[in-house]
């Protein structure tokens, strides 16, 4: 399927983008167990697939479409924290309509990257970051 190949493309980049920074952080990719440290910040990345289509009577087109979301997972009860910084750097990683390859596969970021609203927790802060994708095969 290419919505997983679309995946790691995009979890790559989050990944060596954390382990770059001079404070490294731990991104947790889908179905990956991970048991934060008293006061972590860290990264989830979930692909969000949507309907896999074909746009040819001939049925040799598919096209992917779906979301890709970086949800900042941050301390409680600090404000924003380093979860708004943290979002504006994740957004810059994918500019608009930049296109990624992999495997034969091209996907394109086809939407801004955007924040979504902060999800409050005990004693955590999620604050999301998700951008629409598109990748067309033949």
């Amino acid at each position: 399927m290419s919505h997983n190949v679309i995946a790691s493309i995009f979890e790559a980049r989050v990944i060596a983008w954390a382990k770059a920074r001079a404070a490294p952080l731990k991104v947790v990719v889908e179905n990956e167990a991970h048991t934060p440290k008293d006061g972590e910040t860290y990264l989830r990345a979930y692909t969000l697939p949507a309907d896999t289509a074909s746009n040819t009577l001939a049925g040799d087109h598919r096209l992917y479409t779906g979301i890709f979301q970086v949800s900042v997972v941050a301390p409680s009860g600090k404000y924003r924290g380093p979860a708004g910084g943290l979002a504006d750097e994740i957004g810059a990683l994918f500019p608009l309509y930049e296109r990624n390859e992999k495997g034969g596969l091209t996907v394109v970021t086809m939407t801004p990257p955007e924040q979504g609203p902060g999800i409050q927790g005990d004693t955590t802060y999620t604050l999301p970051v998700s951008f629409q994708y598109r990748a067309d095969t033949n």
